[in-house]
């Protein structure tokens, strides 16, 4: 059970949404499929309109989903409110809510697709049924009667729209243009089309290259409510009324004699009244207010007290913003709007919450991060005072897994490439913290770290020579304190070495700190083996639960969750593995 802890709890939340999904779907479909009230509407379409209300039903509940995953602010409300009350196992589902988004995102793509579907088949019926010739090409009172219903608006001359039920009037025009004239169809095209721009454009590759269309593209988020809002305004699904006068399994075999028997008289219909809005009209209010207190937020004054530039496309922004706080590990959206008056970008701070000042380390790898650094004379060797610097807007601090990195009593901490930004944070707070439990003699009761190992994977050291800096001050003050076992930290360098760095790491290998990084700890070469890793930890620490936080790319995520699951066990130890999204 122990090698399950990870993925049970997600699990059960996956199972919870697809039983409500397969249960909202099997009610609406037998309510359409069974009710009497739509016995005629059945008799026009067939079994297409249990289908397109079924999914029309699923549409509304995962639509009243999708945008609560993305109230930022809500979440990291509910991470701290949840820290008195719940487990760690329940309180790291919030860690995995852009995971949620997109699984609910997918059913939506999902329902979307049957529900047009089913309502291509409806269009073509409700025009056959004014034919009062059957698909098949045979002619029997079931098609008389289809063509009855569809003429059905003509017979009563005093309030003809009352006995309306196919909103097909004239079986003579173009069935493409019908739908483009409906208020459903334009309102589902717009809808449909605002749905497929925002998922193509969500895709890893487009978020990481071209950042700008992936954000600009979701804003389309307002089309794609308003359409499915305004889609059933117009109608267009029509129920019958008055059925305890009139029971259609009755009176479908003498529609010759309805409106002169009294145990038949005419059939009168009314239109389902639209009901997408009650259900999304909640999460919508409570987006606003999100983007509202985001807004607020935004205009409060940031300074850029001071700008440092670091080897390989990285800088360094130092900034100071009043009555700021956070928590290690935290990341913030930074707009510039100097840049683009509407484009916000995620970033993980990189200070630590004891500095006078909180920081971001930002690699120039599009054209967004290109502009902001010539706007911050990055290039220029001239130093540059505060008042020629941009000004900037932040939203944030946002929560992360990061914060329940002081519960555990052994943490693990993997970072790929630039994934190390959030660790620069965490490190430095727990540098910070011991420093000052020395110097204090006192302990922080609700510090319970006692060891970390840390694994920084990268294909070039060179890259992130700032962390080089953090880690030998690092070094220096644990050394001083007491504390140098602490702290075990493992770099690996998957690339970049030539022939003349082999021999010089050959002949420096007695060296008391690394040749290539200049670091106590020595660099490893390759990538690492978490099938030796896993145990061996496992082994040092019997018993213990043992927080495990990565931040880099999805396939070694994969890698190291499956590890964590795979080396865990009651009688050894237990891996919680913990990811980093934002």
């Amino acid at each position: 059970m122990a090698r399950h802890l990870n993925d049970v709890p997600r699990w059960i939340v996956i199972a919870v949404w697809i039983a409500a999904n397969i249960g909202m779907f099997v009610y609406a479909y037998l309510e359409y499929k069974q009710s009497v009230s739509f016995y005629y509407l059945r008799l026009i379409i067939g079994d297409a309109l249990p289908w397109a209300r079924a999914s029309a039903a699923c549409l509304n509940l995962n639509c009243m989903l999708i945008l609560i995953p993305v109230c930022r602010n809500l979440i990291s409300f509910l991470r701290g409110s949840l820290k008195r009350c719940c487990k760690k196992s329940v309180r790291r589902q919030l860690d995995k809510h852009i995971t949620f988004h997109r699984y609910i995102a997918y059913m939506i793509c999902l329902h979307t697709a049957i529900h047009i579907g089913a309502h291509v088949f409806n269009v073509e019926r409700m025009f056959v049924a004014h034919e009062g010739i059957s698909a098949d090409g045979d002619d029997d009172d079931d098609d008389n009667l289809k063509g009855l219903l569809s003429a059905l608006s003509n017979l009563d001359d005093g309030n003809p729209y009352e006995t309306y039920i196919n909103p097909v009037r004239d079986s003579t025009e173009d069935p493409s243009l019908f739908v483009v004239k409906t208020v459903a169809g334009t309102s589902g095209i717009v809808a449909t089309l605002a749905l497929i721009i925002m998922v193509s454009s969500s895709t890893e590759v487009i978020r990481r290259s071209y950042f700008e269309l992936f954000w600009f593209t979701h804003h389309l988020f307002v089309l794609f409510f308003i359409g499915i809002c305004v889609h059933g305004l117009q109608g267009i699904v029509r129920g019958q009324t008055n059925t305890d006068v009139h029971d259609p399994e009755v009176c479908q075999d003498k529609y010759d004699d309805w409106g002169s028997i009294a145990e038949c008289p005419t059939p009168q219909f009314a239109a389902s009244s639209p009901a997408t809005w009650k259900w999304v009209i909640g999460p919508l209010i409570l987006y606003f207010v999100e983007r509202g207190v985001r807004f607020i937020r935004s205009k409060q004054s940031v300074y850029i007290t001071k700008v440092v530039k670091h080897p390989s496309n990285v800088f360094e922004l130092q900034m100071k913003k009043k009555g700021f706080k956070m928590g290690p590990g935290q990341y913030i959206f930074l707009h510039c709007p100097k840049i683009s008056y509407l484009e916000w970008h995620p970033f993980t701070l990189t200070s630590a919450p004891d500095d006078e000042y909180f920081s971001v380390h930002i690699r120039r790898v599009g054209n967004w991060t290109n502009d902001l650094a010539k706007a911050c004379h990055i290039d220029e060797a001239e130093f540059k005072e505060a008042w020629k610097l941009p000004s900037v807007s932040v939203d944030g601090p946002f929560g992360t897994a990061t914060e329940d990195i002081f519960s555990y009593e052994v943490d693990i901490f993997v970072a790929a490439g630039i994934g190390v930004t959030p660790f620069a944070s965490v490190l430095k707070h727990i540098c910070y913290t011991l420093t000052g439990r020395y110097k204090k003699q006192t302990a922080d009761p609700d510090f319970k770290l006692k060891k970390v190992y840390f694994f920084w994977i990268c294909p070039d050291t060179n890259a992130f020579e700032w962390l080089h800096d953090l880690l030998r001050y690092y070094d220096k003050q644990m050394a001083e304190t007491g504390f140098t076992d602490f702290l075990r930290y493992f770099v690996y360098l998957t690339r970049g070495w030539d022939k003349n760095m082999a021999k010089t790491i050959v002949l420096h290998d007695e060296d008391i700190y690394d040749p290539v990084t200049g670091l106590y700890q020595k660099t490893h070469y390759g990538r690492p083996n978490w099938d030796q890793i896993m145990p061996n930890i496992a082994k040092d620490h019997p018993g213990t639960k043992i927080g495990v936080f990565f931040c880099g790319p999805k396939v070694l995520s994969s890698t190291l969750h499956k590890a964590c699951n795979q080396h865990s066990s009651k009688e050894g130890a237990i891996f919680y593995y913990n990811k980093e999204n934002f």
